[in-house]
């Protein structure tokens, strides 16, 4: 992850992909992503089991819906 001070100032980076300018988001709103269940409960160790829960369930879902078109996973779009 590239932080920049604009949005501009990212498009002007000499990597800049086009095709992924709808995850260019304000560093508060990728906060707001990392702090879903998806990403608090990875520390546990169960994780990979919890995933499959009710609840891993629903935090992939709280997820998927937070994620930009461009950030999604091919399966998910």
């Amino acid at each position: 992850m590239n932080l920049f001070r604009s949005e501009e100032h990212a498009r002007r980076w000499s990597e800049f992909n086009p095709n992924t300018a709808d995850t260019i988001l304000p560093v508060a709103r990728w906060a707001e992503i990392f702090a879903t269940p998806m990403f608090r409960n990875r520390p546990r160790p169960d994780f990979v089991s919890w995933l499959a829960s009710d609840e891993g369930v629903a935090g992939r879902r709280e997820l998927l819906a937070m994620l930009p078109p461009g950030a999604k996973p091919p399966a998910a779009s």
